[in-house]
This record gives structure tokens, C-alpha cells and sequence, in this order.
């Protein structure tokens, strides 16, 4: 009788333990899916309010040390496919919105014009990951507020590059990349 007794709390304490574990697991996952989704309104404001280090984009090459042409080709692509990722997921959830739908074709250029040089020079081009990347702007106001930094960001990226020594057709794509951001961030700010 006393064995039975013994059992029975043994199976009593696995199953309270079972279902700690379980509440555990469902709190964890809960402020993983609240992380991955946040309702930012720059790429700063949500690098500097988590604390996170992004190393991708402009804000990679922010943190950047040591910049190298492959490197500056690799974060200015990177941003791109981000600029593109977000102005695309904003077209997809607040119905069409100008002017991002003219700029995300802009984006789509700016692409093309830096994979040639990754090929000339030999570098493989990055995968594209900017939706691990992506802010989630709740209003339309948000997303026009998101496009202004993002190219703030970009604008700032491709500032910092153009101080490097540079081969001419490099130098010559980030300028007119730095000046297609500039015209941006005007439609942008004038909405």
C-alpha cells in the first residue's frame, strides 16, 4: 500500500513538473512571436530600443570596422533588398500606397546596378534575407515614416562609402544610389 502511495506522488510531481514546462515553453513563445513582428517606425528606433546589433544593411555597415569594396557591395545590396522587401510588404498591406509604388521600381533598379559589380569583381552576391530584417508599420503614416529613415539610413551608408578609396564604376553606382535615396526620402517627407 505504502508503494502505491509513493507512485502516485511520484506521478503527481511528474505532472506538475510536465505542466510548468509547458507553461514555460507557451511564455517563451509568446515573447519570441512578440519580437518578430514589432510595430516599429525606423530601423534605428528598433536596433537601438532592443539593443541589437544588426550586421546587415546600412545599419551593418554603420557597425562596420574594417570596410572593404567587397564588404560596402555586400551592405549596399543588402540594403537594397531591404528597402525593396519593405516598401513591398507596405504595398502588400496598405493598398498601394504612392509614392511607394513608384520607388519600389527604383528599388528594383538600384539592385540591378549593383549585381554587375559583384561579378566583375569577382565577389559572390549575398543571399537575400530582408525579411528576417523587416519592420512591420501598423498605419500608413508609420510606413511613410519607415521609407524617410530607411533612406536616411541608406543616404548615410552610402556617405560613409563614398570617403573610401574606390574604383570608378563603384564610386560612380553609390553616388547615383546616394542620389536616387535623396529623391526618396523628398517623395517620402512631401506625402
Amino acid at each position: 500500500m505504502e508503494l502505491i502511495i509513493l507512485m502516485k506522488k511520484k506521478l503527481i510531481t511528474l505532472f506538475v513538473i510536465c505542466l510548468l514546462a509547458l507553461s514555460m515553453l507557451a511564455c517563451s513563445q509568446q515573447s519570441v512571436t512578440q519580437k518578430e513582428t514589432p510595430a516599429a517606425v525606423s530601423a534605428v528606433a528598433n536596433t537601438e530600443s532592443t539593443g541589437d546589433s544588426i550586421s546587415y544593411g546600412a545599419q551593418g555597415a554603420k557597425n562596420e570596422k574594417n570596410l572593404t569594396i567587397e564588404k560596402m557591395l555586400a551592405y549596399a545590396i543588402q540594403d537594397e533588398y531591404l528597402a525593396y522587401a519593405e516598401y513591398e510588404y507596405i504595398l502588400n498591406n496598405f493598398n498601394n500606397p504612392k509614392p511607394f509604388s513608384n520607388i519600389i521600381n527604383a528599388e528594383k533598379k538600384h539592385i540591378g546596378l549593383l549585381s554587375p559589380l559583384f561579378e566583375k569583381y569577382n565577389y559572390q552576391v549575398p543571399a537575400n534575407t530582408a525579411k528576417d530584417y523587416l519592420l512591420y508599420p501598423e498605419s500608413i503614416g508609420d510606413a511613410l515614416k519607415t521609407g524617410v529613415q530607411v533612406e536616411i539610413d541608406n543616404i548615410a551608408m552610402y556617405e560613409a562609402f563614398l570617403k573610401e578609396e574606390l574604383p570608378a564604376d563603384v564610386k560612380a553606382v553609390f553616388e547615383e544610389l546616394k542620389a536616387g535615396s535623396e529623391n526618396h526620402k523628398k517623395a517620402f517627407e512631401k506625402n
